[in-house]
């Protein structure tokens, strides 16, 4: 029976909607009929690669993986609405206000999030974003004109927004950049493979999957000697400035998930793991002095591989979950 985590996010989190009142935290709320997840189709985006753009309404609750102009104007008043956007791993997300005709005055508004909200956990956490909370919110209502262009520091990015009078709305282009060094990611896929890499930069990057996943780490560049510790008091990374976590969890935000394993040291070979959580988590700490590098695959776990130990994997975790 899967989780209400994985009812929400194994579905890319298409049934969401903005929280009542003034609040910027979303809820889950009752699920639609539509499925924007469609528009991951290849096929769309095999037949937009002639340089056409993209033009569609969009809904209340909706979710974006394509370059285009979407416009939503409310049908009657629409309290609730949400908009996700996600792009490969290595692209960051571009939002302008094209047109918007909303009533601030009257109580609505229009804000961007850098980053994804769900239920008050924050995806990338506070502790890996490079801003402060109140600094990945950009609200219209307050900026305007000012700040009509937002982009995203990760390949997720959503707006909210609040519309009463029917006929108002807006019309946003969304395009896409290039990343070089992707940090915080949310994979689109239950399975996969992604070299990470931070070049001499103090930060913290984490990859979020959103499903149980087998994950195998294949190469890890600390520049330390060989090692791999189970997160145990006797055990762990304490102290050392650069090394790599896995977490999981069932929630979004990394920062509340429970630690299960730390990579301390450098190794070239196969370090497996099997996590049942609803959410996976692969988090590198960096301290600046080195050129991090991981790489890694994944893959979606099934109730067979649970039965089954492979003799390179270490403790399995989060198995009641599934």
């Amino acid at each position: 029976m899967p989780s209400a985590f994985q009812f929400q996010c194994h579905l890319v989190l298409i049934f969401l909607a903005a929280s009542k009142g003034e609040t910027r935290y979303l809820e889950v709320r009752d699920a639609g009929e539509d499925d924007p997840f469609l528009l991951l189709s290849e096929d769309l985006k095999r037949e937009l690669s002639a340089g056409q753009i993209y033009r569609r309404s969009l809904r209340c609750i909706d979710m974006l993986s394509i370059e285009g102009q979407f416009t939503f104007t409310a049908d009657q008043p629409q309290l609730h609405c949400a908009t996700f956007f996600i792009g490969e791993p290595e692209e960051l997300i571009t939002i302008h206000y094209d047109f918007v005709n909303i009533d601030c005055q009257g109580g609505d508004f229009l804000k961007v999030f850098d980053g994804w909200i769900l239920k008050g956990e924050k995806f990338p956490s506070s502790l890996d974003h490079p801003l402060t909370t109140s600094q990945r919110y950009v609200d219209f209502c307050e900026s305007g004109n000012i700040q009509r262009t937002i982009r995203s520091s990760q390949n997720v990015a959503m707006i909210f927004f609040r519309i009463q009078l029917p006929g108002n709305g807006f019309t946003v282009t969304v395009k896409k950049s290039s990343n070089l060094f992707p940090c915080n990611v949310i994979s689109q896929t239950p399975s996969g493979r992604f070299t990470m890499v931070i070049p001499h930069q103090h930060r913290n990057c984490s990859f979020s999957i959103i499903y149980p996943v087998v994950i195998k780490i294949s190469d890890l560049i600390l520049g330390h000697l060989n090692g791999l510790f189970l997160k145990k008091p006797s055990a762990s990374c304490a102290g050392v400035g650069d090394f790599v976590e896995l977490l999981g969890g069932a929630g979004l935000d990394p920062s509340k998930m429970f630690p299960l394993a730390d990579l301390c040291h450098s190794f070239h070979g196969s370090a497996q793991m099997k996590i049942g959580c609803d959410n996976t988590v692969l988090r590198m700490v960096s301290s600046g002095k080195h050129i991090n590098r991981v790489t890694f695959e994944y893959h979606q776990l099934d109730l067979q591989e649970t039965e089954t130990r492979k003799e390179n994997s270490i403790e399995e975790f989060c198995f009641p979950s599934i």
